[in-house]
């Protein structure tokens, strides 16, 4: 089977994308529903729209499922729980937690042509902050300023995407179409870290009307209950999986149970969607990291895209960490490429 099958149908036109059929199932719910019913009513609704035929399960309501998903959002970020840090601060009252995020802020957003083959070219949008902190992170200095960039309404950036597709072009004037030049394929949420964004996220979507994928690029550190939302709002999960350990983790990114928060992650994504998984291989990690992961993505997510990246450059802190201070060797990069194909993964 297609590793993306998902993403590709959509690009087909033979499916829609997961969050326009979220708006497309009506639900009826309000404020004063007690939290653990809303949540009842929402995994109930993700299970059934994600069943084989939907559209035999009677539903009613003036709402819809991603209305529900952004209610419960704003809930959530009361006693901010997206991640595994669970901080727990009222967001909506100005707190911040580790990552030091408060309102969305934009770093930048362009049609990327340097992703993974299959994404472009991608529309990426780049948060401001970041839940890790990576002594080698190369967009360090958005993921560390978490006031970096500028506050996008969310209507505006839903019609930047718009504009990206047939949906913003219908009507004009074919000139002006070639203008503008080529499409998105798909939508790109990054970062820093999208996480703590997911709340923006759902506004746009929620002003949105592209038929275009979503793309959830991250480093995978999502609570259960973030888990919870993206399924049935993202199409791929453009997913790091940086660490085989949580020594490793903890001295090099300050995380705390990095394995087993990343590992359930990784199987909920691709139990739920397509999934693409990018392990950036580091100096001296072959054996500490790079093996173990891709034995465990064997095991675990045998159908996953993987991505075994040598492009590791010493940058931000990483110069204190000696192992860290030149590149990855090849001939451990072409180990780590000799054990993929060995497993069975479908590499890219």
């Amino acid at each position: 089977m297609d590793p993306l099958h998902r993403y590709h149908s959509i690009l087909k036109g033979s499916r829609s994308p997961a969050y326009a059929l979220a708006k497309s199932f009506p639900l009826s719910f309000d404020d004063s529903d007690a939290d653990d019913d809303l949540w009842k009513l929402h995994d109930r609704s993700v299970k059934i729209l994600g069943s084989e035929r939907p559209e035999e399960e009677v539903r009613e309501g003036e709402n819809d499922l991603l209305g529900l998903k952004r209610q419960l959002m704003e809930k959530m970020i009361n006693r901010c729980e997206l991640c595994e840090h669970r901080c727990r601060v009222d967001r909506l009252a100005g707190k911040k937690g580790k990552c030091g995020v408060g309102e969305a802020r934009i770093a930048s957003m362009f049609l990327h042509h340097g992703e993974e083959a299959p994404l472009v070219p991608s529309f990426t949008v780049f948060f401001a902050g970041c839940n890790f902190q990576c002594v080698f992170c190369q967009n360090f200095d958005i993921s560390t300023d978490p006031r970096a960039g500028r506050e996008v309404p969310p209507e505006s950036l839903a019609r930047r995407i718009e504009n990206l597709t047939d949906v913003g072009r219908a009507g004009f004037h074919v000139s002006l179409v070639r203008e503008w030049g080529e499409k998105a394929r798909n939508v790109n949420w990054v970062g820093g870290e999208p996480t703590p964004n997911l709340g923006y996220v759902l506004q746009v979507l929620g002003q949105c009307r592209a038929n275009i994928p979503q793309i959830w690029n991250s480093n995978m550190y999502m609570s259960e209950r973030c888990m919870s939302l993206l399924h049935g709002t993202v199409d791929v999960y453009l997913a790091d999986f940086k660490y085989g350990n949580d020594e490793c983790a903890q001295r090099l990114s300050k995380i705390p149970d990095y394995f087993p928060v990343v590992s359930r992650n990784h199987i909920q994504a691709a139990k739920h969607t397509d999934l693409i998984v990018r392990h950036l291989m580091l100096p001296g990690h072959l054996e500490c990291c790079t093996k173990p992961i891709l034995r465990w993505l064997a095991e675990n997510t045998p159908n996953a895209l993987v991505n075994v990246m040598d492009q590791y450059r010493s940058m931000h802190l990483a110069g204190d960490h000696p192992e860290l201070r030149s590149g990855v060797k090849i001939k451990d990069h072409e180990e780590a490429i000799e054990l993929a194909r060995d497993l069975g993964l479908h590499l890219m």
